[in-house]
């Protein structure tokens, strides 16, 4: 068995943070330019679509396939799982803020 110190496995997890966000604001950026529109918020917004939009994704991908799709960085799955997620977020991002801007 190899062995494995401490800040090795601090910089591997340190590593998946940063790609986990950049995959996030990536998705995030895919997910808008499929659905185009005028939305608020800028690149923090899409960010935070992206990257809660790849948490969604994957945790639905789990429950009912029961897979592990946010696995592999460069993984096709991940990658899918990642922008339907961000998709479905953003979806309801607009139906949620095309509320209130209605009410107010």
């Amino acid at each position: 068995m190899g062995e494995y110190s401490l800040a090795s496995i601090d910089r591997r997890g340190l590593m998946g943070i940063i790609a986990f966000i950049i995959l996030g604001l990536l998705a995030g950026v895919i997910a808008k330019a499929i659905l185009p529109g005028d939305d608020p918020g800028g690149m923090i917004v899409t960010a935070i679509i992206g990257i809660v939009g790849a948490i969604i994704g994957g945790f639905l991908a789990g429950a009912i396939f029961g897979a592990d799709p946010l696995d592999e960085f460069f993984d096709i799955s991940t990658w899918l799982t990642a922008i339907v997620g961000a998709i479905v977020l953003l979806l309801i991002y607009r139906m949620v803020v095309g509320r209130r801007a209605r009410t107010v």
